[in-house]
């Protein structure tokens, strides 16, 4: 079983991927927290939004969090473009309902995309090279 202590098991192409790591944090509140975690669950995400996340070409999404702070890894394939991607993914059907449906556990402006509340992180340090 996969738990915090024994780590979580990574998805493996056939194919080079490109990873891309971002951070959002949500309101302090304990109950808006756990509502925030129900509506990312298998049983609560909207089927809408997860075809959506595949049709612009992510291969894998994890959110993980440690009290308010968010922190998401993308996996795409070498030529994924961000931009391109984002644009697309908020025309597809119900995903601006799903950005008001989760904007109140989350702290940022009304009306902002994903794309927009979603800030990039810088990787500072790897293993792979050295």
């Amino acid at each position: 079983m996969e738990t915090l202590k024994t780590g979580y098991q990574v998805q493996s192409y056939d194919v080079p991927v490109k990873r891309y790591c971002q951070t959002l944090d949500l309101r302090d509140s304990p109950e808006l927290i756990a509502e925030y975690r129900k509506r990312h669950s298998q049983a609560e995400a909207w089927p809408e939004i997860l075809a959506g996340i595949r049709e612009v070409g992510i291969l894998e999404m994890e959110i993980y969090i440690l009290g308010t702070r968010l922190f998401m890894i993308v996996e795409t394939p070498l030529d994924f473009d961000w931009d391109t991607a984002m644009e697309r993914l908020n025309t597809l059907p119900r995903q601006q309902e799903w950005e008001e449906y989760m904007a109140i556990f989350q702290q940022a402006a009304p009306g902002m995309s994903s794309a927009e509340k979603w800030k990039p992180m810088e990787r500072m340090f790897h293993l792979y090279n050295t």
